[in-house]
């Protein structure tokens, strides 16, 4: 018996003294940070949302009086200087005119260079020299650009039924 014991006794202590190296993995911290958006137009959100390569494909998949439903992140080029009533977005190589459904909501004039999310119906048109002289003359467009406008043009176009700024942070 008191062999046993003896035994039981050295295996705990071998076992005890196990020299173990424990790795301490580093805890990856997840942190969520919450986007505040100023919304525009209808509640949309900033979910199931398309990056600029996803929507230039959809516009090359259009024809003329072709519409698709879409939403997708991009950066303001332009906005209507006089009221906020149109903007235009960039998409690559290639630029969409946005407009608002109903004429029922305008932008801030200052958003150039920001990126937006926009939910609505992308389409492709052919817009008449004057529409696009009205467009270049809001943009803030000099007479001589103006009168250079000749031709109708091929153009993308957008419109949203829900716009979302991405807010600045408060510190």
């Amino acid at each position: 018996m008191k062999k046993t014991l003896i035994l039981f006794s050295l295996i705990a202590v071998a076992i005890g003294c196990k020299n173990e190296k424990v790795e301490d993995k580093p805890v990856l911290e997840t942190e969520t940070i919450a986007m505040n958006y100023q919304t525009f137009g209808e509640k949309i959100t900033d979910e199931n949302v398309l990056n600029t390569q996803a929507v230039i494909k959809r516009y090359n998949d259009l024809k003329i009086g072709d519409t698709v439903n879409v939403k997708f992140a991009s950066q303001v080029k332009e906005v209507c200087q006089k009221k906020g009533c149109w903007m235009k977005v960039d998409l690559g190589e290639d630029e969409a005119m946005v407009r608002f459904k109903d004429y029922g909501f305008f932008m801030p004039k200052d958003i150039a260079g920001k990126e937006i999310i926009a939910e609505g119906k992308a389409y492709v048109e052919e817009m008449s020299i004057e529409d696009q002289r009205h467009y270049a003359e809001d943009g803030g467009a000099t007479a001589e650009e103006i009168a250079a406008i000749t031709e109708v043009k091929r153009t993308l176009a957008f419109e949203a039924h829900g716009v979302l700024i991405p807010e600045e942070e408060k510190h």
